[in-house]
């Protein structure tokens, strides 16, 4: 699957039949996923972001654009942030299947599209950006639509595409494609915006003027002026006041959020607020964030309250929406504002209840089946050894090992969240088989090419499996690692942790071994695959025994 993100920022923020009417274009155009619509009236600014395959973006963003030339008139708007154009900005963002290179194209096609149909100047920013000057977006938009009257003659702001004079109605555009950017506010307790402004200066790598001792600004030899960096670099951050709320906040775009991480962002501006008096009150997403930079916060709070960061993804995300006050102005609803989640909303059988996923495997249906059980039998196995090692790190006999059994933690949480997507992989990849099956056969052509899909999904089938047997092996291996540990309290759920992933390593090897059997044409392939099955085998037979030998010795049975 291809899919890119595109977030455009409209200047209209308080007439909701515009922004309808904005977003309804986007989704008129089949198969967008329309993920957030975020209006802010203080501003009067809407973030949409929506996300499809490239052509289906393109088109999309096409419309909105459109739409917004005729609904926004820019000689009659006002608003906190800063802006340039109705559309003020159309970012494009690799997600899935689609390089930056091949997104730098599409973006350039839709500025094309825009300059030449619309009559609206674009001009390319971040990595579609023409020279050096325009990578950052901030330098374009300086001197905002008032100003771009006169920029947009000087030759060096000559726009990307279109004619270098300004469309008085809808401004100018900026396009490019950029990583994923996170829009993120920081509420202080206080209504002074020039308070938050001070924050804004010392924490963004743009940072603040240099003054010598009377406060005046110094300059360079070229009349520049020298800045001092802020101490958050990849961060753009600006302070205001919103009367909706009646409190300042430091406004940021965090655009390298991995380098930069949401939590330490939020410690710096508790830090910067706490010299100054201040006091953090909480923060707010504008759009959607990675679950990745979630789990992240989590972790990094768990820790900083020496507990065990070993837990469910969504234990992560709940302490890291009440650590940071996400949900202080509005509900943070988790399926809204994680972008993992916003756009994987098809319907799967881990979604399912109990009893209906056991119902489901009952019916006279080949999928869900023995592939789809192992793996749920190894997310089960996974589980059990997280919970014995949180178990471990709080009990106060086991304290040299607190960092072993956290790090066991961790690793049965990311082996367990593996396992429940290989539930659905496996029957998915085995429905994908089911249609190979049923391709053309007409012309030999067809038959060849039905062929050439039926050995390709059969090798599809195949691979899910030997995946699920690899990765119990290493839920075998962990649960060893904790029967060690010695907790002699737990020993029975490690040992059932051990037999459970043994299960699934040899429910999963005859799942691969039936799949052979249909490629038997394929010798290089099988003989490759079945040394590796031999292989593991030898280690997980050598693994159980361990388990084995522990319970003997310790559990008393004959």
């Amino acid at each position: 699957m291809r899919l890119i993100e595109c977030v455009p920022n409209f200047s209209e923020g308080n007439n909701d039949d515009i922004i309808n009417k904005i977003s309804s274009e986007i989704t008129s155009v089949n198969n967008i996923n329309l993920l957030d619509v975020d209006p802010g009236k203080d501003t009067n600014r809407t973030v949409i972001t929506f996300a499809g395959s490239p052509e289906d973006v393109i088109e999309a963003a096409f419309l909105a654009i459109l739409k917004a030339s005729e609904l926004i008139d820019m000689t009659k708007h006002s608003g906190a942030h800063s802006r340039m154009g109705a559309t003020d900005v159309c970012p494009l963002i690799p997600i899935k299947g689609v390089t930056v290179e091949e997104c730098i194209e599409y973006s350039h096609k839709l500025a094309k599209r825009v300059s030449k149909e619309l009559n609206i100047p674009v001009y390319m920013y971040e990595n579609s950006a023409s020279n050096d000057i325009r990578i950052n977006l901030a330098n374009i938009r300086k001197g905002e639509y008032e100003g771009m009257e006169q920029k947009i003659k000087k030759n060096e702001w000559k726009p990307d595409y279109g004619e270098a004079k300004l469309n008085k109605k809808s401004g100018v555009t900026a396009i490019g494609v950029r990583e994923f950017l996170i829009a993120y506010n920081v509420n202080l307790n206080t209504s002074n915006k020039k308070l938050a402004s001070d924050i804004a200066l010392d924490i963004r790598e743009a940072g603040r003027a240099k003054r010598d001792f009377n406060g005046k600004i110094i300059r360079n030899s070229k009349n520049e002026i020298i800045k001092l960096p802020g101490s958050l670099k990849f961060v753009k951050a600006v302070g205001w006041y919103l009367e909706e709320h009646n409190l300042a906040q430091v406004s940021m775009n965090l655009v390298n959020y991995k380098k930069t991480p949401l939590h330490k962002v939020f410690d710096e501006i508790n830090n910067q607020a706490q010299k100054r008096g201040l006091r953090v009150t909480g923060s707010e997403l504008v759009g959607l964030i990675p679950l990745s930079s979630m789990l992240d916060a989590g972790k990094y709070f768990l820790e900083k309250q020496g507990q065990s960061t070993g837990v469910t993804n969504s234990q992560l995300i709940h302490i890291a929406i009440k650590s940071m006050g996400l949900d202080e102005m509005y509900e943070f609803k988790v399926n809204n504002k994680i972008i993992d989640y916003k756009i994987d909303n098809k319907i799967k059988l881990i979604d399912k209840k109990v009893d209906s996923f056991v119902d489901e495997i009952s019916m006279d249906s080949p999928a869900p089946g023995g592939g789809s059980v192992s793996a749920l039998v190894a997310s089960l196995a996974s589980a059990l050894i997280s919970m014995v090692a949180n178990l471990t790190y709080s009990k106060d006999g086991f304290k040299k090992h607190k960092e072993e059994t956290n790090i066991i933690a961790n690793k049965a949480q990311q082996l367990k969240n593996k396992f429940l997507e290989l539930i659905d992989k496996d029957t998915d990849a085995f429905e994908a088989l089911m249609l190979s099956y049923r391709l053309p056969k007409k012309k030999s052509s067809d038959i060849k090419e039905r062929k050439k899909e039926i050995i390709k999904m059969t090798k599809v089938v195949t691979e899910v499996p030997l995946e699920t047997l690899e990765m119990s092996l290493l839920a075998l291996k962990l649960s060893v690692s904790t029967i060690k540990l010695g907790n002699k309290n737990c020993l029975s759920d490690v040992a059932v942790a051990g037999e459970m992933a043994c299960a699934a390593a040899y429910g999963a090897l005859y799942n691969v071994q039936i799949n052979l059997l249909d490629l038997k044409n394929e010798k290089v392939y099988c003989q490759k695959i079945n040394q590796k099955l031999n292989k593991i085998m030898k280690e997980v037979d050598q693994e159980i025994k361990v388990i084995k030998n522990f319970t003997k010795k310790d559990l008393y049975y004959e």
